[in-house]
């Protein structure tokens, strides 16, 4: 289903924002009958198109208060040291997204961790001991005005 049509978006636009919105809240929205909206929703979850729904966490109650981007550069450019350094990025409960990205670095992370001295433990004894990491560059975040991330 890569055919989207406008009632489509809004219908994605407003799960974006609020992903437990009832249907019949949904449907007044976009301007469908529940029935219609119901479809729409359950053919946009059939292809793929929702791929899934979840909590969003304060992070402040979770006890996650430093939050870091991370480029990664590997010093091998190879297939197995990649499928490496990704399964290890899986294994981290610290890494909360892993991209392999195109420019300067192969990896961007986002790493969510409880304060420096966790982000410290992490950074020197799981990324630190990887072999295939040649080099970091850490972006503290200091504030997300704009977060679309649910």
């Amino acid at each position: 289903m890569t055919d989207l049509d406008q009632i489509d978006r809004r219908i994605l636009r407003e799960l974006q924002a609020d992903g437990r919105m009832s249907n019949l809240m949904l449907a007044e929205r976009v301007g469908l009958s529940p029935s219609a909206c119901l479809r729409r929703t359950q053919a946009l979850e059939k292809a793929g198109v929702i791929a899934g729904y979840r909590a969003v966490l304060d992070p402040g109650k979770t006890g996650t208060g430093f939050v870091a981007y991370l480029s990664v550069g590997l010093n091998q450019h190879t297939k197995v040291a990649q499928e490496a350094f990704e399964r290890a990025m899986t294994a981290a409960p610290e890494v909360v997204e892993c991209h392999n990205i195109t420019g300067a670095v192969e990896y961007l992370l986002r790493v969510e961790v409880a304060d420096l001295a966790a982000y410290k433990h992490f950074h020197t004894d799981i990324l630190g001991a990887l072999p295939q990491v040649d080099r970091l560059t850490t972006y503290v975040v200091m504030g997300s005005p704009k977060d679309m991330r649910a």
